[in-house]
């Protein structure tokens, strides 16, 4: 079963309030593993895979910041592990899609 994980990496106590390099440091990490899906929002980065697997990546993610100087890391996480049928996001966004175009539509 794969699991929806949604994370958020907060750099703090860095040199600036542009945080995108730090974004991309953490992206790096996601790009390198290939049993993973990943997109990136504006907001944070949804991943899809073994929710172990995710877990180890997220661990690497909240730990990629310090590496690039900042000196605290708030990091958020959501996770979506439904057991009951497989889930992905692009099945999450065509269940609404569907929905949308369809009007009543239920589960």
């Amino acid at each position: 079963m794969m699991a929806l994980v949604e994370v958020t990496v907060m750099p703090l106590g860095t040199q600036s309030t542009s945080l995108s390099r730090f974004v991309a440091g953490c992206l790096e990490i996601l790009q390198q593993a290939e049993d993973i899906q990943f997109q990136l929002t504006p907001m944070g980065t949804v991943i899809e895979g073994d929710l172990n697997r995710v877990l180890e990546l997220v661990r690497r993610m909240h730990e990629q910041p310090f590496l690039a100087g900042a000196s605290r890391v708030n990091t958020s996480i959501r996770i979506d592990d439904r057991r009951d049928k497989q889930g992905t996001m692009a099945g999450k966004m065509a269940a609404v899609e569907e929905k949308l175009t369809k009007p009543g539509g239920t589960d």
